[in-house]
């Protein structure tokens, strides 16, 4: 393949800023439907291609030796899924080839250019994506060298700046909350109130981040029962909440009635009991469960849907904050990838460059003999001649004058030569 990975690369998509709900959908590809559409790739000429397929973006990340036919070929492809017009596709996506390309597909790898600013999925979403191209037969050396470098740029946003440290969403929110608090979660047990919607959800994230007991309770009790059975918890009564808490760590409250489910005596109760080891409460219920008056109890730590949307509000600004270095870091790393493969160009006439001395001088040591001075003269001067003769010779034609300007500035930089006065 003719030319750099870097200068061949092409990106053809459509994302949730470019195109509307109602074409996105139309573009989503299922997993299962993948090597069908790599095959279909190839089939329209596009020989190295990652096909990705998010709820944030469709892409074709492809390298071929016309850049412009590959876009127009990706392009068709993705109108002929869709079932739109190539216009539609042109109106409503991007086309990215060279240098915009690679900066964007290390912002996407780096999670620069999601929806949610540092959202730790979509560099898995890439990988596995490469991963079914690699498996097809649709990837390359090319293909390679820019996604690895894509990685690798991941990789140090994610170590060198905090784009992916700050909460962003509630249930991130009310797990950093429950970190700061406690640490490690493994050792903390969880009671479920209620373990709808929400609720239910952050249950799920508690119990990946490992917490060592979970109880459900519910008004009714085939709920409790379906989440403990999904929760491998235990089932309480409803009646049974205030003994529950003593022995709760966290609790999650998302009935939504219009009573207290939780009240100020049932807590003072359980901190008594608990010896007033901390406890976190997390009144998701509208109307609220958790009676206010427990936010004023000493190791109570009552947090209610507005203090969470207040968390992930902040984290959500230290993300922007952070995406400005991480945007400066993508940017040396582009340029820097664009310098080793141009560095690369250079090997080939380097490498003949010292073919050609080793020839010369072992040439100009058999001639001198044991003659050190003869021979060092010999091998200047055989390896002057050529330049030499040319440079004159370019010297002497008008025609040539540019040319001769040109070398001489060359010449001088490479063996840092004086200027002439």
């Amino acid at each position: 393949m003719v030319g750099r990975a870097a200068d061949l690369l092409c990106i053809v998509g459509v994302n949730h800023r470019s195109g509307t709900l109602a074409l996105r959908d139309s573009l989503v590809f299922e997993d299962q439907d993948i090597p069908a559409a790599l095959h279909a790739l190839k089939a329209s000429g596009i020989g190295q291609a990652v096909l990705l397929s998010t709820c944030d973006r469709v892409e074709v990340i492809a390298v071929g030796s016309d850049p412009s036919a590959l876009c127009m070929a990706a392009m068709a492809f993705l109108a002929g899924h869709a079932g739109q017009s190539v216009e539609e596709i042109r109106q409503q996506g991007y086309v990215r080839h060279g240098k915009e390309a690679v900066q964007h597909l290390f912002a996407v790898a780096s999670s620069l250019d999601s929806m949610v600013i540092g959202e730790p999925h979509v560099l898995g979403q890439l990988k596995a994506a490469h991963r079914l191209s690699r498996e097809q037969g649709m990837t390359g050396s090319a293909l390679e060298s820019c996604l690895q470098a894509a990685y690798a740029t991941a990789k140090r946003v994610r170590q060198e700046t905090g784009v992916a440290r700050h909460p962003v969403s509630l249930t991130a929110s009310a797990l950093q909350v429950a970190r700061d608090l406690f640490g490690d979660l493994r050792s903390r047990s969880l009671l479920v109130i209620g373990g709808v919607d929400l609720g239910d959800m952050m249950a799920d994230a508690f119990q990946e981040a490992g917490v060592s007991a979970i109880m459900a309770s519910a008004r009714r009790p085939s709920l409790a029962e379906r989440l403990a059975a999904r929760l491998n918890g235990h089932v309480l009564p409803f009646e049974a909440i205030a003994t529950a808490l003593v022995n709760a760590d966290i609790v999650i409250a998302s009935v939504g009635a219009r009573t207290w489910s939780v009240t100020a005596d049932m807590v003072a109760m359980a901190l008594r009991m608990r010896r007033q080891k901390p406890v976190l409460l997390l009144d998701l219920g509208v109307p609220g469960d958790i009676e206010a008056a427990v936010g004023r109890m000493p190791n109570a730590f009552l947090y209610d849907m507005q203090d969470l949307e207040h968390v992930a509000e902040e984290g959500r600004s230290l993300r922007e904050n952070e995406a400005r270095a991480a945007w400066s870091l993508v940017s040396a790393e582009v340029a820097s990838f664009f310098r080793c493969h141009a560095e690369r160009d250079a090997v080939p006439v380097i490498a003949a460059l010292h073919q050609r001395f080793e020839a010369e001088r072992l040439r100009a040591l058999h001639e001198a003999g044991d003659d050190a001075s003869k021979a060092t003269r010999l091998l200047i001067g055989r390896l002057l001649h050529d330049p030499s003769e040319t440079l004159r010779s370019m010297a002497g034609r008008p025609d040539s004058a540019e040319d001769y300007r040109w070398a001489e500035r060359v010449l001088r930089r490479l063996f840092v030569l004086e200027n002439k006065d």
